[in-house]
């Protein structure tokens, strides 16, 4: 093999690998406080809900050279439990109380590992801790890359709160009693 095919073949080779390296770049996308979280359940008096518009969201996408999503990598999301508020003070205030915040100031996922599914689906397996309980959770979210870039995702996730060791908070006196089930439901803008 002459200077000049050698010189071919490392052209070549370098090509390759950089248009492998285009192929799966990776991507850091996050968000500070442009995240909404609901918690919803039930009580012996009427359904409640509580909003947060606060936290943190860290996600490292993979993408090929379309600009198609080919994976999530890495995914972390804190939230001040404490973000939490309803329409009134002392079901706050009861609320915190079941959620530890004292000891326990967020409810936090770590992604251990991530599964496209199809139509913009993503299924997430990881670990998420509230009250100070961590547990493993799998949850199914949807996505959508934006004109601009940015990147929604969408879910939601049932839990049990004595699953996370919390006892489902009561008023006056225990006439009130919330029920045990209640369902997270999460929208969240990543941009680079």
């Amino acid at each position: 093999m002459n200077f000049r095919e050698k010189i071919s073949i490392m052209m070549m080779t370098v090509l390759l690998l950089m248009i492998a390296a285009v192929t799966k770049a990776q991507i850091k996308y996050s968000t500070k406080d442009d995240l909404n979280l609901l918690v919803s359940g039930t009580s012996t008096l009427h359904d409640w809900d509580m909003k947060a518009a606060k936290g943190e969201c860290v996600a490292l996408f993979s993408f090929n050279a379309g600009g198609d999503v080919t994976a999530l990598t890495s995914l972390s999301v804190i939230i001040p439990a404490e973000a939490l508020k309803s329409e009134h003070s002392g079901m706050d205030k009861n609320a915190y109380k079941a959620l530890k915040t004292d000891k326990a100031p967020t409810i936090s996922y770590k992604l251990a590992s991530a599964t496209l599914v199809g139509n913009n689906t993503i299924k997430c397996s990881g670990k998420l801790t509230i009250a100070g309980a961590t547990r493993d959770a799998d949850i199914v979210a949807t996505y959508k890359v934006n004109a601009d870039k940015s990147i929604s995702v969408s879910g939601k996730k049932n839990i049990s709160m004595k699953e996370f060791s919390m006892e489902p908070p009561s008023f006056m006196i225990g006439t009130i009693k919330t029920g045990n089930d209640i369902v997270l439901k999460f929208d969240v803008t990543l941009r680079k």
